[in-house]
């Protein structure tokens, strides 16, 4: 692995370990055997860097088409297949998600991250519909992509700060699957 790599690797551990704010510079440094020239040569500035490693860390928990699951794309055993999936990676302590909310709450302090995120965040929706409907991420049409992959996104961030302000009252899978039985019967009714 060249620096870049090696920055980028040590980025995702600090973020892991001590959140976006509390990572310094010489935290990244130390942890990838780098140096701190490396940063700005490579991505312009620590918050770069970090906004990068969050990315890669988020594209590292996707299932590609659902390719895993054996509940039918698009039931309600796959919805709660797939958000169990998501809840089992809110439980430990160096919970990304948790890392995630810190992320939300900076909001425009950090202008340059926040306009990555807001790039990737279309991709987490198609993603997202990718897992819960199995087909592959690039069948996902832009218009999906803004419709339903958004709709999983507001789901997952209300998640994500229910797990980070309380874990013991959070939903699990079964219970957002059971609301979601209940929405679809309210809706359905004629």
């Amino acid at each position: 692995m060249g620096h870049r790599e090696d920055l980028l690797e040590g980025a995702k551990r600090c973020l892991l370990e001590k959140g976006f704010l509390r990572t310094t510079a010489r935290d990244i440094v130390k942890e990838s055997g780098t140096n701190l020239a490396s940063i700005g040569y490579h991505y312009g500035s620590k918050d770069a860097l970090l906004g990068q490693a969050y990315i890669a860390l988020v594209d590292e928990m996707s299932f590609e088409g659902g390719a895993g699951f054996a509940a039918a794309p698009g039931s309600l055993e796959r919805f709660r297949e797939v958000w169990a999936n998501i809840v089992d990676t809110m439980r430990g302590p160096g919970s990304m998600w948790r890392l995630s909310l810190e992320i939300m709450g900076m909001g425009d302090q950090l202008p340059e991250v926040r306009d990555q995120l807001v790039r990737a965040q279309r991709e987490g929706g198609r993603g997202l519909v990718s897992m819960l409907m199995g087909v592959p991420e690039e069948e996902v049409t832009d218009e999906t992509a803004d419709t339903l992959g958004r709709f999983y996104l507001a789901l997952m961030t209300g998640l994500i700060g229910q797990w980070a302000f309380d874990p013991k009252s959070a939903p699990d899978a079964d219970t957002l699957t059971e609301g979601l039985r209940q929405v679809i019967e309210a809706a359905t009714r004629t």
